[in-house]
Formats: structure tokens, sequence, C-alpha cells
């Protein structure tokens, strides 16, 4: 008889104590399922007929909003695949502005078909290198397809605007005003010099009202600001008028607390307070020879200038918040001053009038007619303040659609109309791919169709009835049918002007599939342990003196 003498490998500790660590398909398709239940979250809010959310946040803060970009920021997710969408869905909102939902369904529909072949244990990188192909071959297709307008012919053009901001704001919590928000949009934008800069176009919410009381001003309106007593004595209104605008304090200071000034007789102490109410003395006066009417300055105006500014019937307004101050340079032109030394006339701002106005139970300055207003408000009124924030995004989505559609002229139907057009473009393509290509084409084709179906979801029409009808029409070569969601059938899109921008549509292709790629990459998660939070060393009470052992 022999005795075998089995040597045991010595184990390797390579990772810390309470390390989790996952690997393989099982980790693929976990992934997977957390980026299905992020598109799950914003499913319904998808659009003419979706839903929207009430999200509370943890400091009990209510947001009620059907933007996908929005919720998902609010929304606390920690896992870290599913953040990729998340972060798709930010980086549609800030490149394109609309499109946030879509691109998260899409991303979360590519990985749902994806699932079945990791499962059957498809290597993911053929799985990638097929997404990536289809993704390519889409753009290439919207591309060929999308309709330029002609930009020479502004009439068209503002068509052309108008109904890329009509199906923007048709989605949303203000589509009943849809009409009287896309003018203002447009005309918002159209204010704007070449550049478009989004922050040139101010956005001042008052509660009370309706929504269609809001109103846009070709110029700069900001909220009242903090006033003295000699406030009310100014004049409210003015015509032709210069502007100064300052970042100075026009106010006496205020001694510092360890400061300390050594006087012998009262004075010396006389000539220090009179040495400083000189030096504020000379500043107002050489503001008041500029010929200037208006003064405003970033940092407080104190009352004594108040009441100086009074009696010389000017008008004065402190602590201006910067983004105004410099709306109202860019509007009235000028340039903000550190110093009253050297006001000439070519740093002073200029606009035809000036007034004070209230709108609801705010007073707002106004200032209109500017010569280089290349800048412009919307004030916006409605009754609750979650309400007013909606608008806010949901405008904010619509100058974002208008502000692309202007820099890119090319349009393409919406409504689902290009993703069906799409999906069957791919699925021919498929067919003439030999091995798993085919199939994997065939899968990101059939997950384009989720936004003509959610579409018909979310508007509570048989889904299946109205895709079968559009894959027809779409074979029959109907290129821009979609869902027509007011009369429960399909309709050309085109035709009934549900435009958008094909730079929507090609972003979110591409983001969906390269978020798609990254997760399917990943086939190993390590989480370190949390840092164990130690007590002080030695712990316990410590021996004073005297104290017994």
């Amino acid at each position: 008889m022999f005795d075998f003498i089995v040597l045991q490998q010595p184990q390797i500790i390579l990772l810390k104590e309470g390390t989790d660590s996952s690997q393989g398909v099982p980790q693929i398709v976990s992934n997977i399922n957390a980026c299905q239940a992020i598109a799950d979250a914003v499913r319904t809010t998808l659009g003419p007929r979706g839903m929207d959310k009430l999200i509370i946040n943890d400091q009990g803060k209510a947001t009620i909003s059907n933007d996908g970009a929005t919720i998902l920021k609010i929304l606390d997710i920690v896992h870290p695949a599913a953040k990729t969408l998340v972060d798709i869905a930010k980086s549609q909102d800030a490149e394109v502005g609309d499109g946030t939902t879509s691109v998260t369904l899409l991303a979360g529909e590519f990985l749902k078909e994806a699932k079945p072949f990791i499962e059957e244990a498809v290597h993911p990188q053929i799985i990638i290198k097929a997404f990536r192909k289809a993704a390519t071959e889409a753009v290439k297709k919207i591309k060929e397809i999308s309709v330029r307008i002609n930009k020479s012919d502004p009439k068209e053009m503002r068509q052309l605007l108008e109904k890329c901001a009509a199906t923007s704001l048709s989605s949303k919590l203000v589509a009943h005003q849809k009409d009287f928000f896309t003018k203002m949009v447009v005309d918002a934008v159209m204010l704007l010099d070449e550049l478009l800069p989004l922050n040139m176009i101010g956005v001042k919410k008052v509660t009370g009202g309706g929504l269609e009381d809001s109103v846009l001003i070709a110029g700069v309106a900001f909220k009242k600001t903090f006033s003295y007593a000699g406030f009310e004595m100014q004049p409210k209104k003015y015509t032709k008028l210069k502007i100064a605008l300052l970042n100075i304090e026009l106010e006496l200071k205020a001694e510092r607390d360890n400061a300390e000034v050594r006087v012998d007789s009262v004075e010396e102490y006389q000539s220090i307070v009179d040495a400083e109410w000189k030096i504020l003395y000379d500043k107002l006066d050489i503001l008041h020879k500029s010929g200037a009417k208006v003064i405003l300055s970033k940092l407080p105006i104190g009352d004594v200038a108040t009441q100086y500014f009074a009696d010389r019937d000017m008008f004065c307004a402190g602590r201006v918040v910067e983004e105004d101050l410099k709306r109202t340079m860019k509007a009235c032109g000028g340039s903000i001053q550190t110093t009253v030394q050297n006001l000439s006339p070519d740093v002073l701002g200029s606009c035809e009038t000036f007034e004070e106005i209230q709108i609801g139970g705010e007073r707002y300055n106004l200032f209109t007619g500017c010569p280089q207003a290349r800048t412009c408000t919307i004030i916006l009124r409605g009754g609750a303040e979650q309400f007013i924030e909606e608008t806010e995004r949901s405008l904010h989505d619509a100058i974002m659609i208008v502000r692309r559609t202007m820099k890119n002229d090319a349009v393409v139907a919406g409504g689902g109309a290009i993703e069906m057009e799409l999906s069957k473009h791919l699925r021919n393509l498929s067919r003439t791919i030999a091995g798993k290509e085919q199939l994997l084409m065939g899968a990101m084709a059939k997950a384009l169709e989720i936004i003509p179906r959610q579409l018909c979801e979310n508007a509570g029409f048989d889904a299946t009835n109205i895709l079968n009808k559009l894959r027809q029409r779409h074979a029959q070569g109907g290129i821009w049918y979609g869902v027509d969601v007011l009369n429960e059938d399909i309709a050309d899109n085109f035709e009934n002007c549900v435009w958008e921008p094909a730079v929507v549509k090609i972003n979110a292709i591409t983001a969906a599939a390269e978020a798609s790629c990254l997760i399917l990459s990943v086939d190993e998660t390590v989480k370190n342990p949390k840092a164990q939070q130690d007590g002080p060393p030695g712990g316990g009470m410590g021996r004073g003196r005297g104290r017994p052992m």
C-alpha cells in the first residue's frame, strides 16, 4: 500500500478582507438588470401623453417633472453601472437639451436585447462590435434622409424653429399653452447674437397669475434689490438715459473690530470723520456730473448715497446680482467700473426707457429699447412654485432645441417615425451579414421600436396593432410615418409638423450605443470595504494625577 501525500497549495490573499468581488456572466446580467430598472423609472414620462413624477429630496423639497435628466439627477442612484445611464441623460441634456428620456430608454432596451445573447454565452465583444456597427449605420441613415431647410428665407426658417419648439413642448407640462410659448421661445433665441449664448436669456419666476401672463422683454429685467429709506423718493421712470454700472461700495465703511486709531484731540477725530464723508461725497459728485441717471452696483449702496441720488432725480440699485449686471452691460453697452475716477461717456450704458413696474407681488426694474440688445428676459407667471419651475425646465429644453436647429438646419419627423425607419433599415441590412452579427443587428433593430411602442403605451393605445401598421407602411416606403397620439392611429408626422432636429436623434443613438457597449464590456466589479471608524487608540478613561490604580 502506498500513502499519497497531497501537498496543499497555499491560499493567495490578494484583496483586503471584506472586499466584495463578483465576475463573469452573472455580473454582466446584474448590471443589465440595474440599467433596466433605471429605464423603467422614466419609461412612463415619454411623449405628449407621458406622466409626471413627484420626487421629494432629503431636504423635503418636492419636484414635479417629466424631464428624464431632471428625474435621474434628483434620484440618488448608487449602483455604479446604472450611474452610466444617468451620465448619458445629463450629457444629452447639456449637448442638445431634449431627448433625455429617449436616450435612457434606448440604452435600457439595447441592453435588454443583448441579455439573452449574454446568457447563451455569446462573447460580449462580439455584441459590442455589432452594436457599434449598427449605431454607425443608423447615424449614416439619419444624415441621408434628414430634410434640410432653406436658411436664407427668414420666414421658412422661423416656421421650422417654431415647429421644432412645438414638438419639444408638446411632451411637457405646458403642452396646452405650447402655441403661446413656442413664439416666445423663438423670439427669445432670435434676439441673441450669432454665438447664441444661453446665459443671455434670463428667466425670472413670479408666482401668481396664469401661464399666459408670462412676458418676454427684449432687454433686461431684474427684481428690485434691497433699498434704503430715500429710495421711494427716486423717480421710477426715465427715457433716453445713461446708465453707470459699478462694482463699488457707496456707503460709509464701518471700522473693523480690531482697528485702532489713536487721536489726541476732538479736532483730529473730526478730521478723520470728515475725510470719510468727503471720500464718499466726492464719489457721488463724480457720478452725478457724469450724466448717468441710473446707477447700478454689485456692492451695497448705503442710505446716504440713496438720499443723495433721490435729491438729484437719480435712480440707484445696490447688491445687483452679477449675472443681471452683465446682462445689462450686454444690452445697454458700457462696462462695469471698479472706480469712479474715469467715468467717460464711452463706459456708460444707454437705453430708450427705464421703468420700475409691479409684476404680481414683486417689483421689477425694466430696461427696454437697448441699442445693443443681444439679450432678453422671460418673466414666468403661474400658480404653484413647482409648476413654474417645471415650466422653466420645459422652456430650457425648447430653447436648447431652437439653438441647435439654428446651428444645424437638418430635421427629421418625430413621434417614433425616424426610429421605425432606422429599425427597418437595420433589419434589411442585417440580412446581408453572415454570422452572429446578423442576429445582433436584428436585435438592435427591434430595440429601436421601443420609442413608438412606449408612445403608444403611455397614451393607452394598443401598441402591437399600431406597430404592425407602422411596419407595413414603412415597408411600402412611407419613411415619415409615426404614431398619431391625437387620433390613435398612424400618420405622416412630417406633414403634421412633428419635427425634431436630426442632431437630437444622432446624439441619442450614439450615446445610448456607447453606454450599452461600456456596460457590456464590464465583467467584474470589485468593491473595496469601507474603512472602519476606529476610536482613539487606547480607549477608555485616562488615569489622571492622584487617581488610584
